[in-house]
């Protein structure tokens, strides 16, 4: 209880503002309280492993996280179709990225016993839980925990077209300060209102409290297909109001490194 209690205490702390920034803002009200979001990547070595591991995802995994309240789960693969543009994330084909929106912080502390106690999670998932040791079925899980911005509480399903592509971003700071502007004109100056003007739909929007790359931010954006995508960011370039924004010197030099990566839904994904 007490490390549980440590946990809620520091990540709390760790969502508030920085101070001499402007990002303190007044409560918002509960029914928009932001969600703790978990984005997981499985790293996996071979097609055959990449079988067993979507099976335990689809019919055994999921559906717990659903019994435990976490709705909405995303499960992507890198685009392997899609031409890289920029710097990616270090995805391999056969790697899993998943997408877990949790109501509470309580929630994400809570997650391991509450699947402990799944009888049907524990029975039917023996592929993952009884995998020798010398021949697992992943070889590890790395993970990124946020905390969602105000501008967007929860995630979002922006499209279920059957050619759908979601573009995962992640924008680094040297940092902290620079990193709560770089929120800021997200959240409070408008960059994500003109995200949505443009037709670049919000899955979600994250503040990184624990992983890898801090500080930094983590967005995903989903589009019906590539035509679409490439059509909302030609319209974003030349927008009067991020112009402006970018010519802001409050703004300059917030980010320091930009990883642009696009993902394809697994057939069992719920976004």
């Amino acid at each position: 209880m007490m490390q549980r209690r440590a946990f809620l205490t520091a990540a709390g702390a760790a969502a508030l503002p920085i101070a001499g920034t402007t990002a303190q803002q007044p409560a918002k009200p509960e029914s928009a309280q932001r969600q703790w979001l978990e984005l997981r990547t499985y790293r996996v070595a071979s097609p055959e492993k990449a079988k067993v591991l979507d099976t335990f995802l689809r019919d055994t995994a999921i559906p717990a996280y659903n019994r435990a309240g976490i709705s909405a789960v995303g499960a992507f693969r890198s685009a392997t179709d899609v031409p890289r543009k920029g710097r990616p994330l270090p995805l391999k084909e056969h790697d899993v990225m998943l997408l877990l929106p949790h109501a509470s912080a309580e929630s994400v502390a809570q997650l391991a016993s509450t699947l402990a106690a799944d009888d049907a999670y524990m029975r039917d998932g023996q592929a993952i839980h009884a995998a020798p040791t010398k021949d697992p079925v992943y070889r590890r899980v790395e993970s990124w925990l946020m905390l969602a911005f105000d501008a967007v509480p929860t995630i979002e399903i922006p499209t279920k077209s059957s050619d759908r592509v979601f573009q995962l971003r992640v924008y680094e700071s040297h940092n902290e300060r620079a990193a709560a502007r770089k929120r800021e004109m997200f959240n409070d100056a408008g960059e994500i209102a003109v995200f949505r003007e443009c037709g670049m739909n919000p899955v979600f929007f994250g503040q990184a409290l624990a992983g890898v790359k801090l500080p930094n931010l983590i967005y995903m954006l989903g589009f019906d297909n590539m035509a679409t995508q490439a059509a909302a960011w030609g319209k974003f370039g030349p927008h009067p109001t991020w112009k402006k924004l970018r010519s802001d010197p409050r703004f300059k030099g917030t980010v320091s490194n930009i990883s642009n990566t696009f993902l394809r839904p697994t057939a069992y994904s719920q976004i």
